[in-house]
């Protein structure tokens, strides 16, 4: 007699993907539930009215990255030109309604790296500091380096690791120790060798 007993089989999570995001039951309950109230298409517009603010200052490049309708661009240029109040307040509402189509994730994305830089930018300057604290802080770093990019100037690398360390030294007992010239260099030619690494074509 087999007395092994059977699990039960798990229910099936009721959801589905949408723009590389699992949407949760609850998600689909309150999107089962009926349209959209008034307060949560009132909130969408303001947003995307105030997107369209924001756009009005956004860079070119950035701009041009988002590939926006040319009725929408034509309404922005306008928009700039428009020093009365009331005109302009009726030319962002129009900006706002032609905005409702669009999906808002790429402008929020390309107005923060205006404001923040963009978070490849930082995370490269982090990594690039992390490693110049290594080398000035580990024998065994060097080599490390070396390694990871061996094209690089050995020579004037240690010879700026060497002095780093000696201007780290404070000058009197109790001072607090002083970063001189050669840190700030060390920290120039890790960042440029590691952009110029990442800018060479995959062989």
């Amino acid at each position: 007699m087999n007395t092994k007993t059977t699990k039960p089989i798990p229910k099936a999570i009721k959801g589905y993907w949408s723009n590389g995001r699992f949407v949760k039951p609850e998600e689909i309950a309150a999107e089962e539930k009926g349209p959209p109230s008034k307060t949560q298409l009132k909130a969408e517009a303001d947003e995307k009215q105030a997107l369209g603010e924001a756009l009005l200052t956004l860079r070119a490049d950035l701009m041009a990255r988002l590939d926006l309708p040319d009725k929408l661009l034509d309404a922005i240029k306008d928009a700039r030109k428009i020093t009365n109040f009331e005109g302009r307040r009726r030319q962002m509402q129009f900006i706002g309604k032609l905005m409702r189509p669009l999906d808002p994730e790429p402008i929020r994305e390309a107005i923060n790296e205006q404001l923040n830089g963009s978070a490849q930018l930082t995370l490269a300057l982090h990594l690039a500091e992390q490693w110049r604290d290594r080398l000035v802080a580990e024998d065994e770093a060097l080599g490390s380096w070396l390694n990871e990019y061996p094209g690089t100037d050995a020579q004037q690398l240690r010879a700026l690791i060497r002095q780093a360390r000696k201007d780290y030294k404070p000058e009197k007992p109790g001072e607090a120790p002083r970063h001189g010239k050669s840190y700030r260099e060390i920290f120039q030619l890790v960042k440029e060798t590691m952009k110029n690494a990442a800018e060479e074509p995959d062989v």
